[in-house]
């Protein structure tokens, strides 16, 4: 066993890859690594997500490695991108140390699908729907005044077919269709604190789709709330554009039966 210094030491050493480089195939049998990467991390930000590594639990190398079964370089690289998204901190004569919740990179996407992933889900939707109450209205009101020609063109077509999909069933085709124009309505805000939310909302729409909790037909009046959203931004009417996307989330917080 390794003194928690040659721990510290040894996820601070320099990166095989360039910095901020996820996971890069460097070698003929890199999508293998880079796959053993991503199931190991998979587990680990769940594990830490849901609580099952409680803040203060210190982890070593070595257990990683037990545990998974894997090599030294990816239990070190697995624990530098947590380390990131602040989930653990590593320090000399400590180790590494998962974090308190508080500290966590809460808007990180990957974080979010992990949350959404865990036992803590309820309370997940719950803030998370919270914050896009918050924002999205406003943002489409943003949008209303701000979004060219080309993006109220391309939202009204994109309302166009989350009817047709929502209709016909196509629940894959629609998540895709939601997630852009939701991504678009951020984008076209003209707040660039609005759009770096973008990857956020499509993990919660995922989300809610892969596990089961959007219907197999659409209820009409969030399609219908959808396709006033684009026609309020496509008018250049703020007002409007705000309070029909505000309709559209009281329907999300209701479908999930959320008290938020």
């Amino acid at each position: 066993m390794t003194t928690p210094q040659a721990n510290d030491d040894a996820l601070a050493a320099p990166p095989d890859g360039p910095d901020g480089a996820r996971l890069a195939p460097t070698s003929a049998d890199a999508p293998d690594v880079v796959g053993l990467h991503r199931r190991v991390l998979d587990s680990l930000g769940e594990g830490i997500a849901s609580g099952r590594y409680e803040p203060g639990r210190r982890l070593t190398l070595e257990e990683l490695q037990r545990e998974h079964g894997v090599s030294r370089t990816v239990a070190r690289d697995t624990m530098r991108v947590l380390e990131t998204m602040n989930l653990v901190t590593s320090r000399r004569r400590v180790g590494i140390v998962v974090q308190d919740p508080s500290q966590w990179n809460v808007y990180d996407p990957q974080l979010v699908r992990w949350r959404l992933a865990s036992v803590r889900r309820d309370e997940q939707y719950a803030s998370l729907t919270e914050l896009r109450i918050a924002v999205e209205p406003v943002a489409a009101a943003g949008a209303a005044r701000r979004a060219s020609g080309a993006q109220r063109l391309e939202l009204m077509r994109l309302a166009g077919e989350l009817r047709r999909l929502g209709e016909g069933g196509d629940l894959e085709a629609f998540l895709a269709a939601d997630i852009a124009f939701h991504r678009l309505i951020l984008r076209s805000s003209g707040n660039e604190m609005f759009a770096a939310l973008d990857g956020m909302v499509s993990e919660v729409l995922t989300s809610r789709t892969r596990q089961g909790l959007m219907p197999f037909h659409p209820r009409d009046e969030a399609l219908e709330a959808h396709q006033r959203v684009a026609e309020a931004i496509g008018e250049g009417d703020a007002a409007r554009a705000e309070s029909f996307m505000r309709d559209v989330l009281h329907e999300v917080r209701a479908a999930l039966r959320l008290a938020v």
